[in-house]
């Protein structure tokens, strides 16, 4: 019996560790072949050396199961570097068929002390490190399906978070990329549907190094259960969105953590007031919105902890 992904190839950047690295081993697993990308410097604020050792690490780890993969050690926020990655896939497999987007830093601040650096930066990796890759793949995908006079097969998996939905007071900047993230997918699943690609997000849970203190008070099982914040819980998801099966999910967001999956909704219109006349007074939205607003609770942000069942210790 074939593996869904047997045949195809994949990209998955910040797969040296974590959850990037959970993917690229599931990818495998399912039978693709597999580029780990990983600039490898070891602080989650993007400090350090690079270094090629985690992305090695993960292409030795796959090798030994029996699967083929090959490291790349670039910097997808730099443009010229992410068009290397995938020029790799393409030299090494002849052709590229998954790009999941990963990659990502921190560096958290209140945003009334948050530097210009800290916002470019985590703008620049999340947010760019998206783009710089998807604007590769797709001319890619373009290119092919216009030699073949028809759609090919493209999947994008890109990696939004719950600090966008929800908010997270301490990272404006993260929380922003991410947004945007969303609005980068969605564009991308408009303009390459016609090509045959398909561009999803997913908000994933999960207790890695980047979020170490975000979930230091949500326990852990004490039964031997698996951790509801696992990164083993969110590569199935990915797997299943870059295989055929999932040919007809196309610019969606998805929430996933400790065995569930939840499909989030565009959002909708909660109220709508009308003018009495072709323009707005301010007295007349005073008596509109103010009882409205006042009527409400003070805080309708998305209580992401309490509706996906999380609680803190």
């Amino acid at each position: 019996m074939s593996l869904p992904l047997e045949g195809l190839a994949a990209i998955v950047t910040g797969a040296g560790r974590g959850l990037g690295r959970a993917e690229a081993v599931e990818l495998a697993r399912l039978g693709a072949s597999v580029v780990v990308n990983d600039f490898g410097r070891p602080g989650r604020d993007g400090s350090g050396e690079a270094s090629a050792a985690p992305a090695e690490e993960v292409v030795e780890e796959i090798r030994a199961a029996g699967g083929h993969a090959v490291a790349h050690t670039g910097d997808v926020a730099d443009h010229e570097q992410a068009h290397a990655l995938i020029e790799l896939a393409i030299e090494t497999y002849g052709k590229l068929d998954i790009l999941v987007n990963n990659a990502g830093i921190l560096r958290d601040r209140m945003i009334f002390s948050m530097s210009e650096d800290e916002w470019d930066s985590v703008v620049r990796v999340h947010l760019k490190g998206h783009f710089n890759t998807t604007r590769f793949a797709s001319a890619h995908w373009r290119e092919r399906s216009k030699a073949a006079g028809g759609p090919v097969y493209g999947r994008i998996v890109n990696t939004s978070s719950e600090a966008f939905l929800a908010g997270s007071a301490g990272q404006p900047n993260y929380a922003a990329a991410k947004g945007g993230i969303v609005g980068l997918t969605t564009s991308t699943a408009l303009a390459l549907a016609k090509y045959g690609v398909t561009a999803n997000a997913i908000c994933p849970r999960a207790r890695t190094r980047m979020t170490e203190d975000v979930f230091q008070g949500f326990q852990e099982p004490s039964d031997g259960r698996l951790d509801p914040l696992s990164p083993e819980h969110v590569p199935p998801l990915v797997g299943y969105l870059a295989s055929p099966a999932a040919a007809k999910v196309n610019g969606q967001l998805l929430v996933v953590h400790g065995g569930m999956v939840a499909v989030v909704e565009r959002p909708k219109v909660a109220a709508k007031f009308d003018a009495a006349k072709e323009v707005f007074t301010y007295d007349e939205l005073d008596e509109l919105l103010t009882p409205y607003y006042a009527d409400r609770p003070p805080n309708e942000t998305f209580a992401a902890a309490e509706v996906l069942g999380l609680k803190r210790s």
